[in-house]
């Protein structure tokens, strides 16, 4: 078997040092890639325009699964 002692200390070597919470935040909220205005926007109205969709289909399905008990319920 080989020998995993230099490994090992190689990986704790590599570990990045130690920073504060914030520090931490700051540079990942760095890395952020935020998406172009009109592309938000495009985005955001299609999030709005599928969820009335969704609401309307659920509302009709709703309806007419009430109307189905309340018929079997008084047979």
């Amino acid at each position: 078997m080989a020998d995993n002692t230099n490994t090992d200390v190689k990986k704790k070597e590599e570990k990045a040092p130690k920073t504060s919470w914030l520090e931490g935040v700051k540079t990942e909220f760095g890395k952020i890639v935020w998406p172009a205005k009109d592309a938000l926007v495009k985005q955001t109205a299609a999030v709005i325009a599928v969820s009335v969709v969704v609401g309307f289909v659920i509302t009709i399905l709703d309806t007419f699964i009430q109307y189905g008990i309340d018929f079997l319920v008084n047979l």
